[in-house]
């Protein structure tokens, strides 16, 4: 397994442990992510959230070989597919959640910060979103929470262009709390994470709750239907021109598409 798991002093630390493969995530990886959210939500023993990587990189997104080997078109009998299941878990999750990104944050390592409370990247931090580029659509009900956060054109740049932008640009747009120096990011990340753990859990779960109750059922509907959309599209002939380009490391032409 790939994600390192702890919990220490209310915290549930979940961080990704892949160096190698650039923490790309795979079908395993998201199953142990969700599972140990569900279980996170319903342990009281767990006050506090975090995520991170390692101070290189946050996570390269999708792990594209396992991707492709099992793809996220069905899932095991009643249940969806990992990545489904991690989605719906992060984006449900009732207690604190924060993120520490440090190095390349791409794809689903970027859509999953909307989801997180506060969100601390380092210097290094390059984040970028691109689905288009792989013949795909945006996951993560970010096509709904990124333009509310952007406004239509920006948030249109970042998931149209799918171009990488900096911890200071994630800082100005509102995706980012704060951009710490590589140092120093797991040391704050950790210290904030313990004064949330020590505030009564109840409050911050209803504080939460009453941020975020209002687009609860629109960011369900959301990730339905992107969902849907994005199963439709990892079968068409773009995407499976864009992965054939990837491993044979050269540039996809979609000029045959219309």
């Amino acid at each position: 397994m790939s994600i390192l798991t702890t919990i220490e002093q209310g915290i549930l630390t979940l961080e990704f442990d892949r160096l190698d493969k650039k923490n790309a995530i795979t079908a395993a990886m998201y199953q142990a992510m969700a599972d140990a959210l569900r279980a996170a939500d319903a342990d009281p023993a767990v006050r506090v959230i975090v995520i991170r990587g390692k101070p290189e990189v946050f996570t390269a997104g999708n792990d594209l070989e396992d991707f492709m080997q099992r793809p996220p078109t069905a899932g095991e009998g009643d249940q969806p597919a990992p990545v489904f299941q991690f989605l719906q878990q992060i984006s449900q999750a009732s207690k604190p959640l924060v993120a520490a990104v440090s190095g390349p944050a791409v794809g689903v390592g970027t859509t999953m910060l909307l989801h997180c409370d506060l969100v601390y990247v380092s210097e290094t931090a390059k984040l970028s979103l691109p689905f288009v580029q792989l013949g795909l659509c945006p996951e993560a009900a970010s096509s709904l929470l990124l333009p509310r956060l952007l406004g239509h054109q920006r948030a249109a740049e970042k998931l149209m262009l799918g171009e990488a932008f900096s911890a200071q640009e994630a800082l100005q747009i509102g995706l980012a709390t704060r951009v710490l120096p590589v140092a120093e990011l797991n040391e704050f990340v950790h210290q904030q994470a313990r004064k949330l753990a020590a505030l009564p859990a109840s409050s911050l779960r209803e504080t939460k709750r009453l941020m975020k109750g209002g687009e609860k059922a629109a960011v369900q509907a959301k990730m339905a239907e992107e969902g849907e959309v994005f199963r439709r599209m990892l079968q068409a002939p773009e995407a499976k021109e864009a992965f054939k380009a990837f491993f044979e490391k050269r540039r996809p032409d979609f000029s045959q598409f219309s």
